[in-house]
């Protein structure tokens, strides 16, 4: 018989082995180079650390995607599963027919459609996958009908956590490779004759980079996925920072001297010296000497041929002060050769060199002789005593920069192109999983969907302002537990649309209230008897649904509220019957009851094998896992064990039988 693997296992199989890999740039190995000219009849130039695909069939004539080797890599890892996807798909189509494919996520097969997977030879195992597979696409991570060509791209996408734009063509390539072993064997073993050990392919991420977008589109939370376990070391710019706020300057502070007599004899007292507080100028580090110093100390503290921990250099809002100002000659450092290091040293002044010098004083750099190689001069020496500043290949410098915030202090061009630039754009948020995060807007005890109201809101600002500038992002606003109130979005969106984005534009109805006036800001509150203000939450429903967003009716992860059936368009619930009661799960308390009716141990048991988990972890369990805490799932502890709660009832329809299958209870499971 034939047998299918677990696509979940191999999904989560693959996945783990890719969030090892650092994000490393590197040369592609020569025999792929050699083999590969052209993909799905597109033509291949190779640079070192990148390629051009010149696709055609376009009526703009060539188009170029121009891609960094990273691509081929992640590609690489995902091959095993796009080749049971598609072992899957066939089987599928087999057996149901295009047409009928499209219908079937979230529905139940017929039993003609169960009768033909019968007929396929495939072991009972299999069978089950199959039909997992065609009916539930969350189990394998799929978002478009196994019908398409493409379905394939979601599900690699999603598992690479990569964005599905111009990156698709990773799943492209992930096809392109699926067949041949001999070529990912040499990308992931990184297999490749006469690569310069001093390039920049050895850096795990670029040198400096400046991520920018909207507001909220979650610059800061990137970095801080990014430089996850690193040391870093974080300052942020505003408009009265300068040379000395950002390096360091003499500065005064308080120290304790003995008292002495005009003699020059320090005064004794009751056998105690006497002493007093004076005021001594000391130079006082900033941010950018700390990180700078501690670099070079992690090379002082790296065995020989050994790679020091990097340093990171965060600024938060670097265009919110003079950066000419506050770089002033270090602005020299910033080109960097082909080994990360400064390209131009610069000759440090006397204050500096004195601080430097004693912050260096006794460091062995045991990798000198290569560093001074790139100088053609001993420069590690004239780095140690404080003569020169240079960047070391270890020190990163990263910057978030508001798009919103660019007439604050306008980038000169100079500036500019000695970094790289990383645009995040504005997307739904997702948790560390993949997992849309659903937030929600509460208003008068309903709930309007967030990222629908930022889809609309966008629109509307891209119409009157013609610019991107002034979007809202994901994390625009700080949810409590996935939920905005009325008072947070009011003093954060409403205050920011009518102060910065709409402060001279026509509004049309967009401000409109039930008579056609217009509300002004302060119209959004009240004053209750006390003094104390309030928002006037029927000023927000109005605003609310003079832009279309649609109050969202049914939500899981809300107090005890019905459990969404998404498996179906209509209002079904989940029953349970047992030989003595039937119980219909409509809310969390009755998924409980059924859990504590078979037996919190038994659910454990089975929740431990994790077959049906969520985030990767058992939906019953004794121990807490940090994962569940996390917007929308929670604990609720009974009996000593932990039940998450938040789940979906497609789920619960995996979970329960598993535990009836294994207990013999004979439990009628269905929706009614």
């Amino acid at each position: 018989m034939e047998e299918l693997r677990n696509l979940q296992k191999i999904y989560s199989l693959a996945a783990g082995r890719f969030n090892q890999y650092s994000g490393a740039d590197f040369v592609l190995p020569q025999i792929f180079k050699d083999q590969v000219k052209e993909i799905n009849s597109s033509v291949i130039t190779y640079n070192k650390y990148s390629a051009v695909i010149e696709t055609r069939g376009n009526q703009n004539g060539v188009l170029n995607i121009y891609m960094p080797n990273q691509w081929f890599y992640i590609a690489s890892y995902f091959t095993d599963f796009y080749n049971e996807l598609q072992k899957y798909k066939n089987l599928a189509l087999q057996a149901i027919s295009k047409e009928r494919l499209k219908e079937l996520n979230g529905a139940q097969l017929t039993e003609k459609e169960k009768n033909a997977i019968n007929q396929l030879g495939l072991d009972q195992q299999s069978q089950d996958y199959l039909v997992k597979f065609i009916t539930d696409y969350s189990w394998w991570s799929g978002a478009k009908t196994i019908d398409r060509g493409d379905f394939f791209v979601s599900p690699i996408l999603n598992s690479a956590r990569l964005v599905n734009a111009s990156q698709s063509f990773v799943a492209d390539l992930c096809a392109f490779l699926a067949d041949k072993n001999d070529l990912v064997n040499a990308i992931i073993t990184g297999e490749e004759d006469g690569v310069d050990s001093n390039t920049l392919s050895n850096h795990p991420y670029t040198l400096q980079q400046i991520f920018y977008g909207a507001p909220g589109t979650g610059k800061s939370f990137e970095i801080n996925r990014l430089t996850k376990n690193k040391e870093v070391i974080r300052t942020t710019f505003h408009p009265d920072s300068d040379y000395s706020t950002f390096v360091g300057a003499y500065k005064p502070t308080s120290i304790e001297v003995p008292v002495r007599d005009v003699t020059g004899k320090v005064i004794v007292e009751n056998g105690k010296q006497v002493t007093e507080n004076r005021i001594v100028y000391e130079f006082v580090e900033q941010a950018f000497l700390q990180a700078y110093t501690k670099a070079w100390k992690a090379y002082a503290n790296a065995a020989a041929g050994e790679t020091p921990s990097e340093l990171y250099l965060v600024i938060e809002e670097i265009n919110r002060g003079n950066c000419a100002q506050i770089f002033g000659d270090l602005f020299q450092l910033l080109d960097r050769n082909a080994s990360g290091f400064s390209d131009y040293p610069i000759t440090a002044d006397k204050d500096m060199k004195k601080q430097l010098a004693k912050a260096f004083k006794d460091l062995v750099i045991s990798d000198e002789k290569r560093i001074n190689a790139i100088y053609a001069q001993d420069i590690v020496s004239q780095v140690l005593s404080g003569d020169v500043l240079l960047l070391p290949d270890n020190l990163y410098i990263w910057a978030t920069m508001n798009t919103s915030d660019q007439s604050l202090f306008p980038i000169d061009s100079a500036f500019k192109r000695r970094w790289d630039w990383k645009y995040v754009p504005i997307s739904e948020g997702k948790n560390a999983m993949g997992e849309n995060i659903g937030c929600q807007i509460r208003v008068y005890g309903k709930k309007y969907d967030w990222w629908q109201f930022l889809e609309k809101i966008n629109h509307e600002i891209e119409e009157l302002t013609k610019s991107e500038d002034k979007k809202l992002g994901y994390f625009f606003c700080k949810a409590n537990n996935g939920v905005i109130d009325a008072e947070t979005f009011v003093g954060k969106v409403i205050f920011y649309l009518w102060n910065d984005v709409f402060k001279d534009q026509d509004l049309g109805t967009l401000f409109n209230d039930e008579n056609g006036n217009e509300m002004k800001f302060n119209q959004f509150y009240k004053v209750d008897d006390f003094g104390k203000p309030m928002v006037r939450e029927d000023r927000v429903e109005i605003f609310l649904r003079n832009l279309g967003v649609n109050e969202v009716e049914d939500s899981v992860h809300d107090g005890d509220e019905v459990i969404d059936d998404t498996e179906s368009g209509s209002r079904r619930v989940l029953h349970v019957e047992f030989e003595d009661e039937t119980i219909a799960i409509k809310r969390f308390p009755q998924y409980l009851q059924v859990l504590k009716k078979i037996g919190l141990d038994k659910a454990e048991a089975v929740a431990s094998e994790k077959q049906v988990n969520v985030l990767g972890c058992a939906l019953v369990s004794r121990d807490k896992e940090d994962a569940i805490e996390q917007y929308p799932y929670s604990y609720v502890e009974s009996d000593s064990y932990y039940v998450v709660k938040g789940i979906k009832g497609k789920v619960m329809m995996d979970f329960l039988p598993l535990i009836s299958e294994k207990y013999h209870l004979n439990l009628k499971i269905a929706y009614k």
